[in-house]
């Protein structure tokens, strides 16, 4: 099964048992599944397909389809941190209910400890010894954890370990 189609399965199933956060948050992720798809197609338009070719290479890969929750869920990290600094713990607790509901579509994330293995592993290879070489090694890295950890991590962890280095 799909990743969209576990996402509309458990958008119906969520309507029928009344779960309101689900249903809102599953709602909002349609909706921008739907505006990267439109955007796709706006693409793909400008090159000339026929309309057969446009509709099914406008669709979503899985990894796109990804690429949105994680987008979405990083979104909610962010109003998270910034509703606690403000002392809006109402609004932090919502936001925190919707990460939960995005989290269930994501790929397991990869730990700290993890990423640190798989940074070394890159700056080892690429001989990187200086912060200079940082967007080299960023480079290598991110495409390998994307969906999978959030790039300003990734970004800390390769800048404590090149620094550490010199």
């Amino acid at each position: 099964m799909s990743l969209k189609q576990k996402i509309r399965e458990d958008l119906n199933e969520a309507l029928k048992e009344g779960k309101e956060v689900e249903v809102l948050t599953l709602r909002m992720l349609n909706a921008q599944i739907l505006n990267k798809e439109k955007e796709k197609r706006a693409k793909l338009s400008k090159e000339g397909l026929e309309e057969e070719e446009l509709s099914g290479k406008s669709q979503l890969s899985e990894e796109e389809f990804v690429e949105v929750i994680f987008s979405e869920a990083k979104k909610r990290k962010e109003s998270i941190l910034e509703y606690e600094k403000g002392k809006r713990e109402d609004l932090a607790e919502k936001e925190k209910r919707e990460l939960k509901v995005l989290e269930k579509y994501l790929p397991e994330q990869l730990s700290e400890e993890d990423l640190r293995k798989l940074a070394r592993e890159v700056i080892d290879k690429k001989e990187s010894l200086s912060i200079k070489d940082m967007g080299r090694v960023m480079a290598e890295i991110i495409p390998k954890v994307k969906g999978r950890a959030d790039g300003k991590l990734v970004s800390k962890i390769v800048k404590e370990l090149l620094t550490s280095t010199e």
